[in-house]
């Protein structure tokens, strides 16, 4: 790669990586941390000055890193960044990659799940239940959903369901009526989107649809957007053949984004096809 061009992408990823750590130290309140307040903020979120104090780092070497300059961050520093933000697995992988640096490979769990949540995936398997994000990161999932969607088969970083939905064909193939789902699908993240259009991680994924996918594009040029709704789905497992679920969502509180969604056999020979396949 030429060295000017080389500079330019580095350029680049180091200001997103300012507006990435601005963003979020913004969205933190002193409370969240056990930090007192007092008087009046003329900004939103932490200081600088606070980040660095709670994350160990110094406050000049902190400033420069949220200026986009050339400078290097260890793994241990932005593991405690990241700790200090409060982010999540899929925000924490963006943060590294940002930094040009490898993330350590124990941070693969999704520590935002609780052992609680994934006891109850466990619980209601053989039916299919998937954990995500708004962003429709997957963020846990049980056996079920896993022989459903084979989602093993994915790289980490890969596991959004609406980048899996509009580049690879493999996922395509086992939804059926995928093109009168899509619109729907587009027309909800959109929505979603409307409470994190500054945020580079959303950026970047509609960045990507709409580069790698045409039916994408296409849809996300008409500005549709609705609401969430239960319905149902069907699906054309590759070994088992037709199956047809209602799926419910369940939100982890009342303001959270992340949500549980459940696949409920809506026909006998599904819930007979899962019973075979799935059985301990």
């Amino acid at each position: 790669m030429d060295t000017a061009v080389r500079a330019l992408g580095d350029a680049v990823r180091r200001q997103e990586l300012a507006g990435f750590l601005r963003n979020r130290r913004e969205r933190i309140t002193p409370e969240q941390v056990g930090l007192p307040v007092a008087g009046r903020r003329r900004t939103p979120g932490l200081r600088r000055e606070e980040v660095a104090q709670l994350a160990g780092v110094g406050v000049t070497w902190y400033t420069w890193l949220e200026q986009g300059r050339d400078i290097k961050a260890s793994e241990q520093v932005l593991g405690a960044i990241a700790g200090t933000l409060r982010l999540d697995p899929y925000e924490r992988s963006h943060l590294f990659a940002l930094a040009g640096a490898p993330e350590p490979m124990v941070q693969k769990d999704c520590a935002a799940v609780s052992p609680a949540i994934h006891a109850i995936l466990a619980k209601l398997d053989p039916f299919p239940a998937v954990v995500q994000n708004a962003r429709t990161d997957i963020l846990a999932f049980n056996r079920g959903y896993n022989w459903l969607m084979d989602v093993d088969g994915l790289p980490f970083e890969e596991r959004n369901s609406l980048l899996q939905c509009f580049t690879n064909p493999a996922w395509r193939s086992r939804i059926q009526d995928w093109s009168d789902r899509m619109p729907a699908s587009v027309a909800e993240f959109r929505a979603q989107m409307a409470d994190h259009v500054a945020e580079p991680a959303w950026k970047m994924l509609v960045k990507r649809l709409r580069q790698e996918s045409v039916e994408f594009e296409a849809l996300w040029t008409q500005h549709e957007v609705q609401p969430m709704r239960n319905q149902t789905k069907r699906f054309l497992h590759p070994v088992a053949g037709p199956l047809h679920f209602e799926f419910t969502y369940l939100w982890f509180g009342q303001r959270s984004s992340v949500r549980v969604t459940t696949y409920t056999p809506a026909d006998e020979q599904t819930a007979a096809t899962l019973a075979a396949h799935l059985s301990c």
